[in-house]
């Protein structure tokens, strides 16, 4: 996104500077973790304070990014990708993934693909961020993760994000990746839908979109703490801000531009989902999108949908892509796994 034309961006400077400041949040933040004692608590010490200090520098850093104007957010998060592609891709190469900046029906974005190994499936990612943030190249390793586990291979599109491109722009974007990913393949069976967080919901978005116009049975959709209601008024918001990696004052105004959250098209527990394909949906009990998550489930399932579903208590949100060495991570792992190959033609 931060390489799109148009996209404004700070100064070195300034930037330089925003990236000092963004180094000394993150010191006081894991200042923060022995002041909360995560030791005291129930279950493995390691793993507490793994989880704390993950919690406290993830939260730092999205407070940090949605306090910078835009033009200065752009410019760190610019210098954040150009680091994510030159420390990442070698891990990946090493691990058997191939990293490939490429573009489908002209939305840029990262294919991620085994080595020597024709894929299974194709597997369309819509990467997290709230609509506003991150980038293809962030999610690397989570997503050449899941590249060797399901032997498929992964485009993760660059859509477009607010505050500069506003709903429906990333739908739209979104829309034009899948529409040529079905055109090519001979079977709409070996396409996948996955996203997290943000991404998660512009599934649920493109899903509504695309079944005015009608879309082929498609292999299934694979979904990490998906925010599936932007009206953000479920008590879990408030009752689990503090055990959440997520900001208190979750930002969705530029993205809604002046939109109803309550809207089918952009918060999918309002939707109709009787005709989605397969569903995946992982998510955390300790996450503010919990309720939500919970309501869309059961949406699912009322609507005779095949659904798996996986809370696992005690995690934030997107855990998997956070502590992918966990216990439940590798539990949320495991089934994927086993989701995908139960899914795909002639399983």
């Amino acid at each position: 996104m931060a390489r799109r034309p148009g996209v404004a961006h700070a100064s070195w400077p300034i930037t330089t500077t925003d990236l000092a400041a963004l180094a000394g949040s993150m010191g006081a933040a894991l200042a923060r973790v022995p002041l909360r004692r995560p030791w005291d608590r129930s279950g493995p010490v390691l793993e507490n304070v793994v989880m704390a200090t993950t919690r406290e520098t993830i939260r730092t850093f999205m407070g940090f990014a949605s306090s910078l104007p835009i033009d200065e957010w752009r410019s760190v998060e610019l210098a954040l990708d150009d680091l994510c592609g030159v420390l990442l891709p070698p891990i990946n190469d090493a691990r058997g993934v191939a990293t490939e900046v490429g573009s489908v029906a002209g939305v840029p974005g990262v294919w991620y693909r085994q080595h020597d190994r024709a894929p299974r499936a194709t597997v369309l990612y819509l990467h997290g961020g709230g609509y506003i943030g991150t980038s293809p190249r962030m999610y690397a390793l989570f997503v050449s993760a899941l590249c060797r586990l399901t032997q498929c291979e992964f485009f993760v599109a660059d859509y477009r994000l607010a505050p500069e491109f506003p709903f429906p722009a990333g739908v739209e974007d979104a829309a034009l990746v899948l529409e040529a990913l079905l055109h090519e393949a001979g079977d709409p069976g070996r396409i996948f839908l996955a996203g997290d967080s943000g991404g998660g919901g512009l599934v649920g978005t493109l899903l509504y979109v695309k079944a005015s116009s009608g879309i082929p049975p498609i292999g299934g959709v694979l979904l990490f703490s998906p925010e599936v209601d932007l009206a953000l008024d479920d008590p879990s918001v408030s009752d689990n801000a503090a055990l959440d990696i997520l900001p208190w004052n979750i930002p969705t105004a530029s993205y809604l531009h002046g939109r109803d959250p309550a809207a089918p098209a952009i918060s999918t527990v309002h939707q109709d989902v009787s005709h989605w394909p397969p569903t995946f949906v992982a998510f955390g009990g300790d996450e503010m999108f919990r309720d939500a998550n919970r309501r869309f489930v059961a949406n699912l399932v009322a609507a005779g949908v095949e659904t798996e579903s996986h809370e696992e208590p005690g995690m934030f949100h997107v855990f998997p892509i956070l502590m992918p060495w966990a216990s439940p991570s590798r539990r949320v792992f495991s089934s994927l796994s086993v989701f995908v190959d139960k899914h795909l033609p002639g399983a």
